[in-house]
């Protein structure tokens, strides 16, 4: 696991074509936006389990803790 420390307004590049935005921090959260491909899954863990599907692309957020 890469562990990075950002800054309000800061960006993550991934594999050149997904940007992960630090949107908002405050009140023990992190609020984010992912500019990503559409056909790149991008999903909380909470909400949906992880599947691959037909690309083999997704995403999965984890919790820390």
């Amino acid at each position: 696991m890469l562990v990075l420390s950002r800054k309000k307004d800061e960006r993550l590049i991934i594999d050149g074509n997904i940007v992960v935005t630090i949107v908002k921090v405050g009140g023990g959260t992190v609020r984010l936006g992912i500019e990503a491909p559409a056909e790149v899954s991008v999903r909380r863990e909470e909400l949906a389990p992880l599947t691959d599907n037909a690309d083999g692309n997704h995403i999965l957020i984890r919790r820390a803790g």
